[in-house]
């Protein structure tokens, strides 16, 4: 053994015995007639102290994170360290080894503050995970792992793994194809999700099933998603409801927030909301409500405007309360914000309220008396308040008010903090119009509609609404799930909607397709997503901070450069040659 002892663990009743220690080297300080060491592992650091004239000359030319073993006795410290856990003891050396030299340029500062560039970070990830923060996040992350793994199994649910290379399927996003040797001109996909397996397992007569699933999709970045790749808490139920899915969740997530955190965790049942709802209050689908600002539609309050910037557009208002505070200064970054090429406002428009109840500032002279008490009175309009317009096209209008609902949280700080709120966004549409105008599936196709083959049937498809939800914490969505169209007719018919005939069903979902034929349960499921949460519980705000080998913005692994070349002979394996102008 090359060490007796972690380094945390020393305490005072250790003193006077001979221990062996091994670590990197933190820092070493020569004060002349005596050398001292920090030497730190995963548990802590112990103050080395190094007096003999033959062993300070070794320690001398240590460099920093070079790995090392010291033989030594401790000793009660004279002066002592209240801040650290090994603060009352030291080791004094007697024998010193390297074990593994450490160049002496290092490519950044290895310490608890993170400044270097992050791809030089990735780059030397192996450095990059010594810092402190990082490592007790993926320490974290096994732990959370371990916990969810207990909670499921409590629950009754068998943890049943499911294949990596699969079929390609549309789950709204590119698949990631691996080409086949063995059959040429053929291609695997990395699963999206494990979707078809695990309604597969519930045909299959499995009552429950659950994975810490990884879910591979080649699409652009997201500030929320690691690119390429992320896991998931993937759970399935046979004979369940939307019902039964909610009370999972109410029981699992957030009794993780409260073992892991010491912040407030909303409990169960967590408010719903319906997706339309959620779009006129928030202007998006995931809100944050912590933010106690909401969205109110103004466009009838304003149909006979004389104000150019209002006429036929759809008008939506953030009323802030004591927003008349703010000097003009704010409000015009506000407006700056709102028409970046990111926002895409045409302009935001706002006024005050001051305490004689008078508008001022602003767009203050086309606030008529009747618009005024009209705010006042049906919009909750306050003396000392601040309105923000919005005006365009209606799905645009609501997009851009959501965002600047967001800003205006942080800006006037008025997220709730130290707290954890959860809500469903339920009632999720079907189908949605795609920037070409073509029908598609909104959410997920294999959701079940709601009043089955009947509504989609007789009903415009932009109406039907699914048993599809959202569940949303903090403003990030952390788990979508549905109950699932486990009817091959209700099946043919919905993607007949989205443009696929039976052929097609047959061709890219034949599994399921033909396992519907056999007497299938209804069933259920959703799946949180593990890197947002343990993000979240780590009080990150960078998802790559909390995976132990992410991959950078553009989805590419700089430590271990990939994605790369492949060889000629590689190529030929897998019968495929290459087209790159």
């Amino acid at each position: 053994m090359y060490r007796t002892k972690n380094l945390g663990e020393l305490r005072i009743e250790n003193v006077n015995e001979i221990v062996e220690l091994a670590g990197w080297v933190q820092t070493v300080r020569n004060l002349g007639g005596m050398i001292f060491i920090d030497l730190r592992d995963e548990d802590g650091i112990t103050q080395i102290v190094v007096n003999d004239e033959k062993l300070q000359e070794q320690a001398k030319n240590l460099n920093t994170e070079s790995c090392i073993h010291i033989k030594g006795k401790v000793v009660e410290r004279a002066s002592k360290n209240p801040k650290m856990p090994t603060g009352d003891i030291e080791v004094i050396a007697e024998e010193i080894e390297v074990l593994g030299e450490c160049k002496s340029n290092l490519p950044f500062e290895i310490n608890s503050e993170i400044d270097a560039r992050e791809d030089l970070r990735l780059e030397y990830r192996f450095l990059d995970l010594r810092n402190e923060k990082i490592h007790n996040n993926i320490l974290l992350r096994s732990k959370i792992l371990k916990y969810i793994r207990d909670k499921m199994d409590e629950l009754g649910f068998p943890e049943i793994q499911t294949p990596i290379l699969a079929n390609s399927s549309p789950e709204g996003a590119r698949d990631y194809i691996v080409p086949s040797r063995l059959n040429p001109g053929e291609f695997y996909a990395l699963p999206q999700a494990p979707q078809q397996f695990k309604q597969l397992l519930m045909v299959s007569g499995f009552n429950k099933y659950f994975q810490i699933a990884p879910c591979f999709r080649d699409e652009d970045p997201r500030a929320d998603r690691a690119p390429g790749e992320f896991y998931q808490l993937d759970f399935e139920m046979a004979f369940a409801t939307q019902e039964d899915v909610f009370k999972v969740i109410e029981t699992v997530v957030p009794s993780i927030y409260e073992h892991f955190t010491d912040w407030k965790v909303d409990k169960g049942p967590f408010i719903r909301i319906p997706y339309r709802e959620a779009m006129e209050k928030y202007g998006i689908d995931k809100p944050d409500l912590r933010n106690p600002l909401i969205i109110q539609d103004a466009t009838k309050l304003f149909e006979n405007t004389e104000f150019n910037a209002f006429k036929d557009k759809t008008i939506k208002i953030i009323v802030v309360p004591n927003g008349a505070e703010q000097g003009r200064k704010f409000f015009d970054k506000m407006g700056e914000f709102a028409t970046s090429d990111e926002i895409g406002a045409k302009g935001l428009a706002w006024t005050k309220i001051n305490a004689e109840n008078q508008a001022e500032g602003g767009i203050a002279k086309f606030i008529t008396d009747d618009i005024k008490e009209k705010l006042i009175n049906e919009f909750g309009v306050e003396e000392n308040s601040s309105i923000f317009f919005i005006a365009d096209e209606f799905t645009k209008a609501q997009k851009i008010a959501g965002l600047v609902r967001i800003e205006l949280g942080k800006r006037l700080d008025l997220i709730e903090k130290n707290v954890y709120k959860f809500c469903f966004i339920v009632d999720f549409p079907m189908y949605e119009l795609t920037d070409e105008g073509k029908i598609d599936f909104g959410h997920n196709p294999f959701s079940m509609p709601q009043g089955g083959l009947e509504v989609l049937e007789t009903k415009e498809p932009l109406d039907i609404l699914a048993y599809q939800f959202d569940l949303v914490i903090n403003g990030l969505e952390m788990a979508s799930g549905a109950v699932r169209n486990h009817d091959p007719k209700i099946m043919i018919k919905a993607f007949e909607i989205a443009g696929y005939t039976e052929e097609d069903v047959k061709n890219r979902f034949g599994a399921l397709y033909n396992a519907f034929q056999y007497g299938t349960p209804p069933h259920a499921g959703a799946a949180p997503g593990i890197d947002r949460m343990v993000m979240l519980i780590a009080d990150s705000q960078n998802i790559r901070e909390v995976i132990a080998f992410p991959k950078n913005k553009r989805a590419r692994d700089l430590l271990m450069r990939a994605p790369s070349m492949v060889t000629e002979e590689q190529l030929k394996d897998v019968h495929i040659k290459l087209d790159i102008e």
